[in-house]
Parts: C-alpha cells; structure tokens; sequence
C-alpha cells in the first residue's frame, strides 16, 4: 500500500472512532473473500427510534446488536446453535466462516409488541446501557476479564424476554484475534471509541439487485449522508489484534 492509500486508511479509522465516540453511525466492510458485506453499525447505547428506521430503511438486512464475550458470558448467553434440539441445527455449514454469532433474540420487558422503531430502540439502547454497566464491573474489579464479573441470568431476565425481535450476537473471546466478523469488527470499534462493548449491526442491501450493496455503492452513500465508511482491514491494521 501506498504512503497516501496508507494516510487515507489511517484516516479514516479516525473518522470511524470520532463518529463512533460521538454516538454516530459508521459503514464497515468485512472483506471481498470473507462475506463481503458493507454493514451500517451504531453504538447500541446511542441508538434512538430514527436510527432504528435507518436501518430497516436504508439498509434493510437483520438488525442485530453484538455483544462482547465476556458480557454474554456474563448474563449466560448461549449460541443460539447450541439451544436447538432439532434437526435442523445439527449441521450449520457456513461458507464464509466457521460458526455463527447468533445468540438468543429479545425484547426489553417495558415493550409492546417489540417490533416497532420505538420499541426496537429501547431494547437495543437499553442493551447497551446494561452492557456498559457490566463492563464498569469489571473495571470496579480491576480486570476486564469475565471471571471479575458475577455471573447472573436472572438479572439479565429482570429486563428482557425471549423471544423478541432484536437478534443477540456474541463476539468472539479475543475479538479480531479469533474471528474477523462485522460482529467483533463493531466491538472492536466501540472499545476504541471508548463505547460500551453493545453495538448494532444491520447488512447493507441493494434495492435493485436484492444482494449485498457493493462497497462502492455503500461508499457513495456513506458520502451523501457524511458517515464514515472503513475497510475492516484497516481497523484491524489500526488495532493491531
């Protein structure tokens, strides 16, 4: 890579981590060889009704809201593969990746139906609020490992339901080092971006194709709304794994 291609790049990871930091969106792409898929992601904790019709609007795939590994563990998230006793879970061959992310899917107690904008975004803020609390936890104890934090599903249950309509994902143990997925992609921007490790992901897709939105496209409307777009290369360049 060139001096500028490197300068750019650099670049605009700082514009990704400032959006981030300041509660805003940012386009990520994975990789051509990986799912090759442009994602819209938000901090989960920032996120607000207008956002929610952004993403089912604007980027239309499956909103979902990544959790770092050591909250899940925390609350006792499972993968959602490991909870299905049915043939249809014993062989969940993926082309593009070992495993999926997929955890449980919920709702915050305090919603109706759980579908509508309003009360996807207080599932999905209140995520977030409840997963910066656990890493303030952590922090209390001095260690950000999960063994700091008392283990506790019932608290978890205190404030969610399953199941709902926000999808959970859970990010891998050592983040971009285990797995190089929108989900730790997100995670590992938000710990940059000094955010609660709860972000929302949510897959760009293309209207007239009905596939993925190309990078290119995904740049070009990244432009016209003054988000920053980042190669996830580059934020695994920057984080240095």
């Amino acid at each position: 890579m060139s001096r500028s291609s490197n300068a750019r790049a650099s670049a605009g990871v700082d514009d990704a981590v400032s959006s981030f930091a300041a509660g805003g969106p940012v386009l990520i792409h994975d990789a051509s060889d990986r799912e090759g898929e442009v994602d819209l992601v938000y901090p989960a904790s920032d996120v607000e009704p207008r956002d929610v019709a952004r993403l089912r609007n604007d980027a239309g795939g499956l909103v979902c809201v990544a959790l770092s590994d050591a909250v899940c563990t925390a609350w006792e998230l499972p993968f959602a593969a490991a909870t299905i006793d049915h043939p249809v879970g014993a062989d969940h061959d993926l082309g593009y990746d070992a495993r999926s992310s997929f955890s449980l899917t919920v709702n915050h107690r305090d919603t109706y139906t759980g579908i509508t904008d309003e009360d996807r975004a207080l599932t999905i803020s209140e995520l977030g609020a409840a997963a910066a609390e656990i890493a303030r936890e952590a922090l209390v104890a001095g260690d950000d490992a999960v063994s700091a934090i008392a283990t506790d599903a019932e608290r978890f249950a205190d404030s969610f339901r399953a199941p709902g309509h926000v999808h959970l994902l859970r990010g891998a143990p050592g983040l971009l080092d285990d797995r190089e997925g929108h989900t730790e992609l997100g995670l590992g921007l938000a710990a940059a971006a000094g955010k609660a490790p709860a972000v929302v992901v949510c897959e760009m897709l293309d209207d007239e194709t009905g596939g993925a939105l190309s990078p290119a496209a995904a740049r070009a409307y990244a432009d016209r709304h003054g988000f920053p777009y980042v190669e996830g290369s580059d934020l695994i360049a920057r984080f240095d794994r």
